[in-house]
């Protein structure tokens, strides 16, 4: 019998942005499902949520499902919905440095991240990276990691992410692809449970390039890569037609897709389950996942944030924890 996972650390993100009524909404429509603990400030949970405070991860259990399981950190600062304080900078990523450290240590099962305000921080605590992925990826000692987007009906990844498109065919290499398809497929088999994994490649170009006229990276780059990779016994297919790759019919092909850049990937998940994605970072040594969303300034303190998304991802973390534990 498979021990039960610790409790997932919720950490508290941008403290002005919707996390932390996010957090209270996915406690109520989760209660006991997910065990879970929020890591933030109880001052700057929205008035009247109910709470318990704990000093350890494990009393979360303990809680009754109608309360927030809360381990406290104190923040120099209230906060005020949509507007970012400087002051909190240092705690928001104090909060997510103490997360790695739980999860590490087994006190937490995995771990589940509140978006963060970048700008916030690089003004606030001189942050020096581009967001929580390669900032966790630092503090676990890792050198590359892969960003999946997952929901019940498709995954995804991009190969180059948060670049300009005029940028991509430089920045894809042989190298990049080939490590981002190992990172992939061997999460899959680790946190997602799946012996056998199947990749579909995208192309970079229209049509595959259809045989060099529109491009040749799909046959001087990419299907070398697969061709190699299937020679050692890697379950890969492509470089395929990004435009047919993602109707239910091909879905049912592949358990992830792999594409060239970031639009590539985002559009059909964003289409196919807008407010359910969760993102996933494979290549760590513990489990990660985030909603699909940012801080949301706009309507943060409103009440009208949807909780869909920090709820997908409380429950992948705790199917991905407990597939480590098989």
């Amino acid at each position: 019998m498979t021990a039960p996972i610790a409790p997932i650390a919720l950490t508290c993100g941008e403290p002005a942005g919707v996390g932390p009524e996010l957090a209270v909404a996915a406690r109520r429509a989760l209660g006991a499902e997910v065990p879970f603990f929020w890591i933030g400030d109880p001052r700057h949970l929205p008035a009247g949520t109910g709470f318990a405070e704990i000093s350890r991860p494990q009393e979360a259990a303990g809680v009754p499902a109608h309360l927030l399981p809360v381990l406290r950190h104190d923040f120099p600062a209230p906060n005020v919905p949509g507007v970012a304080e400087p002051a909190n900078a240092a705690s928001v990523i104090a909060v997510i440095e103490r997360a790695v450290t739980l999860v590490r240590g087994g006190e937490a099962g995995a771990i589940c991240t509140s978006p963060i305000h970048k700008k916030a921080l690089k003004d606030g605590a001189d942050f020096a990276y581009p967001g929580h992925t390669e900032f966790l990826a630092a503090l676990a000692g890792v050198e590359r990691v892969v960003m999946m987007l997952a929901c019940e009906s498709l995954r995804v990844v991009p190969v180059t992410i948060h670049i300009a498109i005029a940028e991509v065919p430089a920045a894809l290499t042989a190298e990049l692809l080939e490590e981002t398809l190992r990172i992939t497929e061997a999460g899959l088999r680790r946190d997602f449970g799946i012996a056998a994994p199947r990749l579909a490649v995208a192309g970079l170009n229209p049509h595959a390039g259809e045989g060099g006229a529109m491009g040749i990276e799909e046959i001087s780059l990419i299907a070398p890569v697969l061709d190699r990779l299937r020679a050692g016994g890697m379950v890969v297919s492509g470089p395929g037609s990004a435009d047919t790759m993602f109707h239910a019919r091909a879905r049912a092909g592949y358990d992830a897709a792999i594409c060239m850049y970031h639009d590539q990937a985002l559009i059909p998940i964003k289409t196919l389950d807008f407010d359910g994605g969760v993102n996933v970072t494979l290549g760590l040594p513990f489990v990660r996942t985030s909603p699909d969303h940012g801080t949301a300034f706009d309507i943060a303190g409103k009440g009208i944030a949807r909780p869909d998304s920090l709820i997908a991802a409380l429950r992948m973390a705790c199917g991905m924890a407990a597939a480590r534990l098989r």
